[in-house]
């Protein structure tokens, strides 16, 4: 019976699961993580790279937090960039190619090693649940497992189809099995479940590619790891550019008639930001070519990865398709391109904790709340985990609000807003981005992961480290200044006007052009302390960008005070909302089902417009 109880389980290893086992046991709890096969933990489903635009801050605040998938991809990361380095510092992003093969066995090490986890190799068929608390689960071996809380990350896996052509194959992604019991049962008790689709390009042999037709895309000089803890990371390969073409687009149209997505064998939607080569083809047939970007799949395979070619097309048409490639004329395929659909449950029906409503105990997290992407699933997995543990420890309940953090951001709109697509983080979504920037990540959030007991005091006194030398240097950039002729044919040189009298370098440093790390090395001497400081570029890097957008950014801590104080204002969960007889039917309806918890999350919910919020105020007064 001993061996049959723990106080959590989490249903699936993939980076939801990762994340969720590993901060439930580091906070003390016995933990469980149940997955179909041990080999495959952590695997990358389609693409072999974590990062990008906004989902690199994901994975910074993960990191800030105390979890792993920042650790993860420097280990195994073989190409490292910081994207958008071209635009503002608020929407720079790093990502990094990572090795498929070395991920998974990086994840293995790590959750086999970690205290109070126990890795079970086993197919989950039920979830057990008595009076609206979960009890267990039942393998299909028919064992019986206990546990006081349960995470949920089945990923594509429920009800899996994979569909290339005419061709469709029950599984949750090549070569793995579906599952095909739990959302069944979940739906008859009485959760809302959807459909949707995502897909995945094809792989070629790396000795099949003329790389001499075609653009290498080199890695950053000087590489950034993700995670405070890696001190320098390495680029190991090359990415490649091509494109398609009109010939590629005509060949591909051939295949429209035998395409699942257009005759209808897809009922799933896919991921809008991530659409299929024969969706941008239909969607944008105006447009003569679309980029291909040529991504080793790691240091010990030969296969490639062809970023910008996402298929379900028959396989006749693909081979043709790509071999119209410039650099791609005698491809060899090792495995074809396919569209994967698979279960959802609508996350309305989530507290911001990933609690389920409907169950006690039960979380949800990753491609079963309806994202895309193994960063939003991470960063669920987390906050699910932690939750998770905390519900155990009968202890106070833990979110982040969106003016604190991305991933608070993503759970917000989750919540309260209508999944009809597979949703993508983006800086767009953030209307206070200038705040949540991927170099801030830690002095944002890592008090948060101290005080949960994620983060050590070595790495939190770091931490208090780090905001001495930023305020050391904040005043001394405020203290110094540089004279008229010694500063104009540096600002001649960047294109900025000269100045007629000495100005201090925190007011140069306002100037567009003007890099704060120019300026310093301009004083004539300094002091020791402000030496030492130089040589942390991250840390000068930081002044300046706050520096840079001082107004902006005050204006944005103005508008965060407005948020809390709705976000404050909170609305009992057994609030009658038919005696609110002024507010419209699709805000009643909509409020009922989604059961804000403040003021602030009623007034981000789709269909409730500022009049229904503003009727609504004067109601709780």
């Amino acid at each position: 019976m001993q061996n049959n109880y723990y106080d959590i389980i989490v249903i699936g290893a993939g980076h939801a699961g990762i994340e969720a086992s590993y901060a439930a046991a580091k906070m003390g709890c016995k933990t469980a993580l149940i997955t179909i096969s041990l080999r495959t933990i952590g695997r990358p489903s389609c693409n072999p790279s974590i990062g990008g635009t906004a989902k690199g801050h994901l994975v910074k605040e993960l990191d800030a937090l105390g979890g792993v998938m920042g650790i993860l991809a420097d280990k195994a990361g073989i190409q490292f960039k910081m994207l958008n380095r071209s635009k503002g510092p608020a929407v720079w992003s790093p990502r990094c190619q990572i090795d498929k093969d070395l991920y998974p066995l990086y994840a293995y090490d790590l959750l086999s090693k970690a205290n109070n986890l126990t890795l079970i190799e086993a197919t989950v068929a039920e979830i057990l649940i008595e009076k609206d608390n979960v009890k267990g689960i039942r393998t299909l071996d028919n064992e019986i497992i206990y546990s006081k809380a349960i995470v949920f990350c089945a990923g594509t896996f429920l009800n899996g189809l994979m569909h290339v052509g005419e061709k469709a194959i029950s599984g949750g992604r090549y070569g793995e099995a579906a599952s095909k019991y739990i959302s069944d049962l979940l739906n008859r008790y009485g959760f809302d479940m959807g459909r949707l689709k995502t897909g995945t390009p094809p792989r070629l042999a790396r000795e099949s590619i003329n790389f001499s037709s075609i653009t290498p895309a080199y890695g950053d000089d000087e590489p950034e790891p993700f995670s405070r803890k890696t001190k320098q990371v390495k680029n190991r390969i090359i990415c490649w550019l091509t494109q398609t073409s009109e010939e590629t687009h005509n060949i591909l149209r051939e295949g429209f008639d035998r395409s699942p997505m257009f005759t209808g064998i897809i009922k799933g939607v896919g991921p809008r930001y991530c659409p299929s080569v024969e969706d941008k083809v239909a969607r944008f047939s105006d447009k003569p070519s679309h980029k291909i970007l040529l991504e080793p799949e790691g240091l010990n395979t030969n296969s490639i990865y062809v970023n910008g070619f996402s298929t379900s097309l028959p396989e006749d048409i693909q081979e043709k398709g790509i071999r119209s490639i410039k650099g791609l004329e005698r491809a060899e395929f090792l495995r074809y391109g396919y569209a994967i659909e698979y279960d959802f449950f609508f996350p309305y029906q989530l507290k911001y904790t990933l609690e389920t409503k409907l169950v006690s105990g039960l979380f949800f997290a990753g491609q079963i709340n309806g994202t895309s992407g193994y960063e939003e699933a991470a960063v669920q997995g987390f906050i699910a985990g932690v939750n998770a543990a905390l519900k155990v420890k009968n202890e106070e309940e833990f979110f982040l609000n969106r003016s604190e953090a991305y991933i608070g951001v993503l759970i917000d709109d989750l919540v309260n807003k209508n999944t009809e697509e597979p949703y993508r983080i983006f800086t767009s979504l953030a209307e206070y981005r200038l705040l949540l920037r991927q170099d801030n990540a830690d002095l944002r959030l890592m008090h948060y992961g101290h005080k949960l007991g994620l983060i050590s005091n070595e790495e939190f006194d770091k931490l208090i480290e780090k905001k001495e030398k930023i305020n050391k240097l904040d005043s001394y950039v405020k203290s110094i200044k540089l004279k008229a002729e010694d500063i104009n044919n540096y600002l001649e040189q960047v294109n900025e006007s000269p100045v007629l009298d000495s100005m201090d370098l925190f007011q140069l440093t306002k100037r567009s052009n003007v890099q704060l790390m120019d300026l310093l090395k301009m004083t004539n001497s300094y002091p020791l302390e402000i030496k030492s400081i130089l040589l942390e570029p991250d840390i000068v890097e930081h002044l300046q960008a706050e520096i840079k957008y001082e107004g902006y950014i005050a204006r944005q801590l103005r508008e965060v005070e407005q948020f809390k104080e709705n976000e404050n204002r909170k609305i009992p969960q057994n609030f009658d909302y038919d005696r609110v007889s002024s507010i419209s039917n699709e805000a009643r309806e909509k409020l009922k089902k989604i059961r804000p918890a403040s003021l602030g999350q009623a007034s981000r919910i789709s269909g409730v417009s500022a009049s229904d919020i503003a009727i609504l105020s004067v109601f709780l007064k």
